[in-house]
């Protein structure tokens, strides 16, 4: 059950690739995807309703792997990181960011803590560390108490690729000039999304040890 819920919370969090099937978005290139559930464009609800279902799978999963694996130190954060990226992805959709007027927006010096001052920045910030936390932590318990040699765990290297994304981000967003980061950030999520998928599958697996021999394991396994 929570390696389903965990797998398919993977699989609505990459709602945002209908954008290139649905008409009204904005260019993916230099868009953000908080973009697409704006208010007043026409498909938002269907990016609003594919957010809030990964939220609550994730919420569920979290909650229920706490309560049915073996807790282990990393294993216990990796879940609660989980209920918490469930938790900011809920918040996200139902708080979503709402277009400039005029529009593009103009620049505008936040400071320091630009979340402070949009709840959606806040909440998207949230969602990703905690999403973050979860890759950390549940790679070093695959590799950790599964024993899994890292050079093939699949769920490093994506951690690795979405960290130099995010990277590319954060330095990009503070220099002048384009630099293509709508195609960055949909890069970093769909690296999270087929994490979740793959952690999905790992934690199938470990279910059906617990059904079988009845004994404690770790369930958070990383990919």
């Amino acid at each position: 059950m929570v390696g389903v819920l965990t797998g398919t919370a993977g699989v609505t969090y990459s709602s945002w690739v209908l954008e290139f099937f649905l008409p009204g978005g904005p260019n993916p290139v230099t868009s953000f995807l908080s973009e697409l559930a704006e208010p007043d464009r026409q498909f938002a609800w269907v990016y609003s309703v594919g957010d809030t279902v990964t939220g609550v799978l994730a919420v569920v999963a979290g909650i229920v792997g706490l309560l049915v694996f073996r807790r282990r130190r990393l294993t216990v954060v990796g879940w609660g990181g989980l209920v918490a990226f469930g938790a900011a992805t809920m918040a996200d959709a139902r708080l979503p960011l709402h277009r400039c007027r005029p529009d593009p927006c103009p620049h505008v010096d936040y400071g320091l803590f630009p979340q402070l001052h949009q709840i959606h920045a806040l909440t998207s910030t949230l969602a990703v560390i905690s999403i973050f936390l979860v890759m950390i932590v549940g790679t070093a318990a695959g590799i950790r108490y599964g024993r899994r040699e890292p050079r093939r765990d699949a769920g490093l290297w994506i951690l690795v690729l979405a960290s130099v994304v995010t990277v590319w981000m954060l330095v990009a967003d503070n220099l002048p000039g384009d630099y293509v980061l709508g195609v960055a950030q949909r890069i970093q999520v769909a690296g999270m999304s087929v994490w979740l998928v793959l952690a999905g599958v790992r934690i199938c697996r470990a279910e059906r040890l617990v059904a079988g021999a009845k004994t404690g394991t770790t369930g958070m396994v990383g990919t």
